[in-house]
């Protein structure tokens, strides 16, 4: 199942939405229910929900670290 999870998990109060996928509290809770069409519904909002999100944490996750890293190699 494919989720646009990056382990950046903080919920923007301001918005709701994640600063890390962009989703809301409800529909990361829900992701393993929704259908693959409604995954992808989301999953196409999810870029233009994240750009418009004001302050982003400066935390940086493991994933993106281990992203990083692998190109430096």
């Amino acid at each position: 199942m494919e989720s646009p999870c990056i382990l950046l998990c903080s919920i923007d109060m301001k918005s709701g939405h994640c600063f890390g996928c962009g989703r809301t509290r409800d529909e990361i809770a829900a992701w393993t229910m929704y259908t693959d069409e409604r995954r992808k519904e989301i999953m196409q909002e999810l870029p233009a929900r994240v750009a418009k999100l004001e302050t982003r944490p400066r935390r940086v996750t493991k994933r993106r670290a281990m992203k990083s890293n692998a190109k430096n190699d």
